[in-house]
């Protein structure tokens, strides 16, 4: 069983996981290779789009964005996190899932 003050820290892990992802995309919209760094595992894996279904491990893959791409087109961009559902997964892991809202202005 859990108490109250269980869940008061669980809570307050799930607001820092959305606070942290907010700092994650916040880094990739204005080309913040250093901050995203920061906050990545320079070992992750993700599924790509442009990978075509291929696993991609390591930042390097990314950095080539950030060097080419991201903040460079200077268009204000704002991104909101809909729905945010935090899953813990013990003291140092957690997932979370959202939708990415982002706007801008062609």
């Amino acid at each position: 069983s859990t108490t109250l003050e269980d869940d008061d820290v669980k809570a307050a892990r799930r607001q820092e996981i959305i606070k942290i992802t907010e700092q994650l995309i916040e880094a990739i919209n204005s080309g913040d290779f250093d901050g995203y760094t920061k906050i990545c595992d320079p070992h992750l894996t993700a599924f790509e789009p442009e990978a075509l279904g291929n696993l991609v491990e390591g930042i390097d893959f990314h950095k080539f964005y950030f060097e080419n791409v991201l903040g460079k087109n200077c268009k204000a961009i704002n991104t909101t996190i809909l729905n945010p559902h935090v899953h813990l997964l013990g003291e140092d892991a957690a997932c979370i899932a959202y939708v990415r809202l982002t706007q801008y202005i062609d």
